[in-house]
């Protein structure tokens, strides 16, 4: 599980500041589009990396911050995508399809 966990940091790390993606954009990237919830679990211990995993970037399918809960306080997640540009309204991002950033697509290889 663990090389699934790092493989899931790696992307992860690759999403830019100011945009956003999700957690089954990441699976499918992966070839395990039927993962959105172990990818989910990876983000909930991404703060223990010790190379930094910006996992307020990584939401739902539908731009909800469902992760918030597993940060240091109730708007920590709002806060640190405020930081970056993004808009939150009732823990929807504001303009979802325009922040959100797909790894399949950006990361193509060519």
């Amino acid at each position: 599980m663990s090389d699934f966990f790092d493989m899931v940091y790696q992307v992860a790390r690759l999403i830019p500041p100011g945009r956003v993606t999700s957690y089954g954009a990441i699976a499918r990237y992966l070839g395990t589009g039927q993962s959105a919830r172990m990818v989910g679990w990876a983000m909930n211990k991404a703060g223990s990396q010790s190379v930094y995993v910006p996992a307020h970037r990584v939401v739902n399918s539908k731009g909800l911050l469902t992760g918030k809960h597993h940060f240091d306080g109730p708007s920590a997640m709002e806060e640190l995508l405020a930081n970056e540009g993004i808009q939150v309204q009732d823990n929807q991002i504001l303009n979802f399809e325009t922040v959100f950033w797909d790894p399949v697509k950006e990361l193509e290889i060519e």
